[in-house]
């Protein structure tokens, strides 16, 4: 008869709940596996099957009873790593969006914008159409395995109840939100430069031809010329992208080092 004792069950279930706070809170925040449109019981049971995959790299864990303020500082610490950590991977798709608004307001298709349940607004269609093509790429390079194998390098780096968190790590990751801004203007700058060329020649073409009426041929025109660009834009993209993940790839690792120190 297989017998086991109270304390033993604590262990075991500490040995769970500690790296299933810092994982739950990871894919809470991180992109794809955090998108508004996946229910929330997927989101957990995920987070579950995950945190038991994992636990054998959380190494030695902290004898702290369930129950006292201790084991909620330990739990707040696991959800602040975990957050930390995700927001690293959501600035880079932020980024793209970024680029995908900046794309959209210069063809003029700012008043095309839909509902977006991940973020709560409105966002333009060009921010869409991009967000959806990082998604894809991001899944067939295996982003999410590579993301999920940093998350499980975190927990040699960051012990489960080790040292208190530094706040360097927030300084790291303050540092690279502004990623959201250089990137998203560095990868829309070439379709934002040939279409305001375009403008500048129909502010110019209109002042010479005043019969000539811009707002009636200027928009057919842009977004003629605008989808003829995209073409060639488009299957750039993804060179670009790697760089990309590749960097919040590092991000992350910096983040956690600035967690440790």
């Amino acid at each position: 008869m297989i017998e086991f004792t109270l304390d033993q069950l604590y262990g075991w279930i500490g040995a769970f709940i500690w790296p299933f706070f810092r994982v739950a809170a990871f894919v809470g925040t991180a992109p794809v596996l955090g998108d508004s449109s996946i229910p929330l019981y997927v989101k957990i049971a995920l987070s579950a099957v995950l945190a038991l995959a994992l636990a054998p790299l959380a190494g030695e864990l902290p004898s702290i009873p369930l129950g006292s303020y201790a084991a909620m500082g330990v739990m707040v610490e696991q959800i602040l790593i975990g957050m930390a950590l995700g927001l690293v991977m959501r600035f880079i798709f932020g980024a793209v969006a970024v680029a995908g608004e900046l794309i959209g307001l210069q063809m003029g298709l700012s008043f095309a914008s839909f509902f977006d349940p991940a973020s709560g607004g409105n966002t333009s269609v060009m921010a869409r159409i991009l967000n959806a093509i990082t998604i894809l790429a991001f899944i067939a390079v295996n982003g999410h395995l590579v993301m999920l194998s940093g998350l499980g390098r975190t927990f040699e780096m960051l012990p489960i109840g080790g040292p208190t968190l530094d706040l360097n790590g927030i300084g790291v990751l303050v540092e690279f939100s502004v990623t959201l801004f250089t990137v998203g203007v560095a990868l829309a700058l070439p379709m934002v430069i040939a279409l305001l060329a375009i403008n500048l020649a129909m502010g110019i073409l209109n002042r010479t031809a005043q019969q000539l009426s811009v707002f009636a041929v200027g928009f057919p025109i842009t977004l003629t010329v605008s989808m003829l660009l995209l073409t060639i834009f488009l299957p750039q993209i993804n060179s670009f992208l790697d760089r990309l993940f590749m960097d919040g790839y590092t991000a992350m690792s910096e983040v956690a080092r600035g967690l440790a120190r």
